[in-house]
This record gives C-alpha cells, sequence and structure tokens, in this order.
C-alpha cells in the first residue's frame, strides 16, 4: 500500500495562497493516479483535484475554478496543489489520496494520507 504525507496547510487570509505538498513512498506501477480531496466539518470528502503519475491527464472539482493546479513530480514521487485566490468556505482538511486510475470518487483510492488543516480567515 502506498504511504502518504501531506504537508503545507496553515491559516491564511482570503485571497492567500498556499501550497500543500504528498509525499508518497511504496507506490507501485498498478498506482496511477493521485488526488486531493478535502472535508469540512460534519461534511463527506469533496474531490478538488487528481492527476496521473505521468502528468499528462488531470481533473479538477468544479468549485476550483482556475484558482487550484495539481502537479506531480515522478522523480520525487511528490504531488503538490497550489491554492490561489482562497475563500472561507475553503477552510477544511486537505487528503492525498492514491490508487489506480483517475477518478472522482473518494472510495475508489484505496490509500491515503493523515491529512492537512487549512484555514481561510476572512
Amino acid at each position: 500500500q502506498v504511504q502518504l504525507v501531506e504537508s503545507g496547510g496553515g491559516l491564511v487570509q482570503a485571497g492567500g495562497s498556499l501550497r500543500l505538498s504528498c509525499a508518497t513512498s511504496g507506490r507501485t506501477s498498478s498506482d496511477h493516479a493521485t488526488a486531493w480531496f478535502r472535508q469540512a466539518p460534519g461534511k463527506q470528502h469533496e474531490f478538488v483535484a487528481a492527476i496521473s503519475w505521468s502528468g499528462d491527464k488531470g481533473y479538477y472539482g468544479d468549485f476550483v475554478k482556475g484558482r487550484f493546479t495539481i502537479s506531480a513530480d515522478n522523480a520525487k514521487n511528490t504531488v503538490w496543489l497550489r491554492m490561489n485566490s482562497l475563500k472561507p468556505e475553503d477552510t477544511a482538511v486537505y487528503y492525498c489520496a492514491a490508487g489506480p486510475y483517475l477518478s472522482t470518487v473518494a472510495s475508489e483510492y484505496d490509500s491515503w494520507g493523515q491529512g492537512t488543516q487549512v484555514t481561510v480567515s476572512s
């Protein structure tokens, strides 16, 4: 199973930026995709973005609207999520997940990190 460790969360004012990192290890040839999900208190996991490890395919949640960028570096086994123009409603725990194929569905990812808190103040 893939191990994932997120970092980069924190407190930021509305309109600010953060870059989240997801360091992975133990990835096999069957782990083709990495995604970011988020979970606000009392809500289910929400799809944020996903990318293939080759970097040639990516998807974003509808709410992103060009504010976030997902990228991957195969050599460094790291995936990043650059978040710009942050809004208070972006406040959540952000999770990195790995799975066999690109998907927007949380249950289709079988390895998850512990999450990193992002708090956006108004």
